[in-house]
């Protein structure tokens, strides 16, 4: 069996802020309050379809539908003739330029969606679209068009044409999930899937502002995992995310997926268990266990296995619907946080159907590392009254917020170590269809919290997709 790092399950004792030199009390910072500012329309008729449960132009695990640089704002998405757009404005502005990108759609598959990443050594937006355990379509804008987007037109001959390939470097021809990220140095990362569903490995490339390089595959889908039910000998990572803090270091936060559904008590559930975390300090090639022990090295024969000890901050067994690809964040000293969400024991010890079980007793949770290393879990009490995922983010004075499903937030404070959680905005008037897209990047920039969703529609009748924005503490 595998060894498990369990959560620890004290509270931890708050202290109270010093007194500056003068005596004057240092004035407390503020909680966590969201005060809605506006809203735009990106498309009044964006294209409606529902697989796997979601919206092909707002699964939360797109990394990035909407993100913020240089003082714009840049979102993507399928049009109702299913053709791939992206679009920009200047925040504060009230509408968007928007420009078609020569991509059409294939299939109904709401695993297909469009991703953004900005590669900052050479001012150009990448757009990843289009990929469900098949091949994928990339486009690239020409250099320098996000550095000054106020003096560069918004055209469509500042695209290049869609590739296959990310400029003639062809990964895998099973490739899903795109997520983009920037590292410090400003290079840009291309995190995804090899594989299938239950038997995948996750990867990274590069773009250094020249050309792309494989690093190559991190994860392992070999191994043997047993429950009390079976054993499984293939699986798949699935992350929460991959983000770059502001020291350097990259966090991650999984789940697993087995293939083998005897591992569950009913074949209406769904296979993942426990929730891990790695970590990497330089730049995705050497991976480390919560304990600073070296588990995977990318592009290496030794790669992170269900088997390598550590990895569990907070165990599961496959009975409870665990969501895989939920969400993460890192606080303002470098802290890991995510967001999981399952069935929990009181409401039954095995889920017979993953969807209507957690529509039904879903719960999110919020996992964190405590000051003083430890990991820390607490119940955010809103039901999901959803299968679907929620998004975490924090402000710049560490307060949490869960935008959950039909664009509600909840919020939780640093000062109580994020144990007072209350919900914030009940989501009225939204009409939206489930998960959102939340844009990860713009709340440092200007204390905004930017919330991209589609409204409710029925079969394949297209509906409004916006941009609605809370400003967050000051």
């Amino acid at each position: 069996m595998r060894r498990r790092t369990l959560l620890a399950g004290a509270l931890l004792g708050t202290t109270a802020a010093p007194a500056l030199a003068s005596g004057t009390a240092r004035a407390a910072a503020p909680g966590p309050s969201v005060t809605r500012t506006g809203r735009t329309t990106l498309d009044s008729r964006a294209i409606y379809f529902v697989s796997y449960d979601g919206l092909v132009n707002n699964n939360s695990f797109q990394k990035n539908g909407l993100l913020t640089h240089k003082g714009h704002q840049y979102a993507a998405w399928y049009t109702a003739d299913r053709g791939a757009v992206v679009a920009r404005r200047a925040l504060g502005d009230t509408t968007w330029q928007t420009v078609r990108v020569g991509h059409t759609l294939r299939y109904d598959d709401s695993h297909n969606v469009i991703s953004l990443g900005v590669s900052r050594t050479d001012g150009r937006l990448h757009l990843h679209m289009d990929s469900h355990s098949d091949g994928f379509t990339y486009v690239k804008s020409v250099a320098g068009l996000l550095d000054d987007p106020a003096g560069t037109s918004w055209t469509p001959n500042r695209f290049g044409t869609p590739q296959s390939t990310l400029d003639g470097l062809a990964l895998t021809p099973q490739f899903t999930y795109p997520q983009f990220v920037a590292t410090p140095e400003g290079r840009l990362q291309l995190s995804y899937r090899a594989g299938v569903s239950g038997n995948g490995r996750n990867a990274l490339a590069e773009y250094d502002g020249t050309r792309w390089t494989a690093l190559g595959e991190w994860s392992a889908s070999t191994g043997t995992y047993t429950s009390e039910h079976g054993s499984s000998t293939a699986r798949n990572m699935y992350l929460h995310g991959i983000d770059y803090d502001r020291n350097g270091r990259l966090h991650s936060f999984f789940t697993w997926r087995e293939q083998n559904a005897a591992v569950m008590c009913s074949g209406g559930g769904i296979t993942n268990h426990d929730t891990g975390y790695v970590y990497s300090d330089d730049r995705g090639r050497t991976w480390r266990n919560d304990a600073g022990t070296v588990v995977g090295r990318t592009g290496g024969a030794d790669r992170v296995s269900v088997t390598d000890p550590g990895l569990v901050v907070d165990p599961l067994n496959p009975d409870h619907s665990l969501m895989n690809q939920e969400s993460q964040f890192t606080d303002s000293a470098g802290r890991p946080h995510a967001i999981i969400s399952y069935v929990p024991g009181r409401f039954g010890q095995c889920t017979t159907d993953y969807v209507a079980d957690r529509t039904a007793h879903g719960r999110a949770f919020h996992v964190r590392r405590s000051a003083a290393g430890t990991w820390r879990k607490t119940e955010i009490p809103v039901p999901l009254n959803s299968s679907q995922r929620t998004k975490l983010v924090l402000d710049r004075h560490d307060n949490a917020y869960a935008v959950l499903p039909y664009g509600r937030i909840a919020g939780a404070s640093a000062a109580s170590d994020h144990t007072d959680w209350k919900l914030l905005y009940d989501g009225a008037g939204l009409n939206a269809f489930g998960e959102v897209v939340v844009d990860e990047t713009r709340i440092a920039q200007d204390g905004v919290l930017s919330v991209m969703y589609q409204e409710r529609s029925s079969g394949t009748t297209p509906s409004p997709l916006h941009v609605v924005d809370f400003r967050l503490p000051a």
